[in-house]
């Protein structure tokens, strides 16, 4: 029984004999078991025109990340805890704690992301927060459609919202308040409810396309050559630059890097809320591979070219994994990830070893099915994610059991004439 391992004054509340207050007492407690709220998360992100009292109040902030982040990395210091006895009392008193509490936490971030990256190569360099920023969790307050965030006690500096910014945060508790010197943006959350899935549909994530599988077999296609496109137009405009000046250099790369960012981010919106809806609709959990560690797959003295190694390392698989999750979590869709090991070369029909074929087709030599490699790969890891249901996978092809599926069994003839959708994505 479950009882049996129960404290004591849960076996009273068995027997009847525990007392008004420790019911609700309990009761408390289990509700905070069963029914945890799935914390869900979104920003929204404006322009705005910082006064000369905010732009100070920015970089004073900017100043003290620095230099808790110098004495966090002499001192060795990667706790927040740690880091907040180290470097409280030697900050600013003239600016509220407010802001002291934040530039700790933003400098906690930053140290934890240099020893990560020192871990992969000792040579990088010490991390300055150069630009201007600001980031508070508290002591701010929305009021008569302005942002109000306090310099001094009893003063106060006001950002105007525009409409789609008060329109996204409407009946949602703020989070947090990130400004630099000529944009913001608020984080706001709300309790999402998770969809018990009813199936599960695959994602498999390419350069030049995103395919989607489900367990009713049904197979979407969508374009991203644009987003690869894109970027091996503005890697060749940047490698035709010759001014041999490193501030000129880095300052017009990063004009051309937002140029770039703001032409791919809304096609991988695009893609990433229809797969959402898509899911949402029918019910469906999200499978993803994990791809943990590619990146090495692509590093020089591989026997890669240049350009090979650019294109795939300038892959925006990250970027469409993050839209994807947070945009599930938000509607209370369930993602589950699954290792990528073999997802394409194994066949989804009888789980053996494929073999190459042209344009990127796969050819079973068991089963003898010609299964298209994106596809199949998008199969398989819908497969996988009926491991993570109630009652399992009905059956599962395994390398040595031809006769069981993981899906639906699909012969050559219909598998060929199977109609693939491919979906450009279009800006929203």
């Amino acid at each position: 029984m479950i009882h049996e391992n129960w404290s004591p004054r849960g076996r009273r509340l068995l027997d009847g004999s525990c007392s008004p207050s420790s019911l609700d007492y309990l009761a408390g407690k289990f509700s905070y078991v069963w029914a945890w709220p799935l914390l869900a998360t979104k920003a929204v992100r404006q322009k705005y025109q910082a006064s000369p009292e905010l732009l100070k109040l920015l970089d004073e902030f900017r100043r003290m990340v620095n230099v808790c982040v110098m004495i966090g990395i002499e001192q060795n210091i990667s706790s927040l805890k740690a880091l907040a006895s180290r470097t409280y009392p030697g900050l600013s008193r003239d600016i509220l704690a407010y802001y002291r509490l934040g530039a700790i936490s933003a400098a906690t971030g930053i140290i934890h992301n240099h020893r990560k990256a020192n871990k992969k190569s000792p040579r990088t360099k010490l991390p300055c927060a150069k630009k201007l920023m600001l980031s508070i969790w508290y002591g701010f307050k929305i009021q008569n459609g302005h942002l109000r965030l306090p310099l001094k006690p009893r003063e106060y500096a006001y950002v105007k919202l525009n409409g789609h910014t008060l329109q996204a945060l409407s009946g949602l508790n703020v989070r947090s308040v990130t400004l630099t010197s000529d944009s913001l943006s608020i984080s706001y959350s709300k309790e999402a409810t998770e969809i018990a899935p009813e199936g599960y549909v695959g994602i498999d994530r390419n350069l030049n396309n995103v395919t989607t599988a489900s367990i009713d077999k049904m197979v979407r296609r969508y374009d991203l050559s644009k987003v690869t496109d894109t970027k091996s137009t503005y890697r060749y405009v940047k490698s035709r630059f010759k001014r041999n000046d490193a501030r000129i250099r880095t300052r017009v790369f990063s004009k051309y890097g937002e140029k770039q960012r703001n032409r791919v981010q809304p096609l991988l919106h695009s893609v990433s809320k229809r797969i959402v809806e898509d899911a949402k609709t029918r019910r469906y959990g999200i499978v993803m591979e994990k791809l943990t560690g590619i990146r090495r797959l692509y590093r020089r003295g591989n026997g890669q070219s240049r350009n090979r190694r650019a294109r795939m390392n300038g892959w925006s698989y990250g970027e469409l994994q993050r839209q994807i999750e947070y945009k599930a979590r938000w509607e209370g869709v369930k993602v589950v990830y699954v290792p990528a090991r073999d997802t394409s070369k194994r066949c989804s029909i009888c789980g053996y070893k494929t073999l190459e074929s042209t344009q990127r087709r796969l050819w079973c030599p068991h089963c003898g099915t010609i299964l298209d490699r994106d596809e199949n790969a998008a199969r398989n890891l819908a497969a996988g994610g009926l491991r993570f249901s109630p009652n399992g996978p009905p059956d599962e092809a395994v390398k040595g059991n031809p006769t069981t599926t993981v899906i639906l069994r699909v012969d050559e003839s219909k598998l060929s004439q199977q109609a693939t959708t491919t979906i450009h994505p279009t800006k929203t």
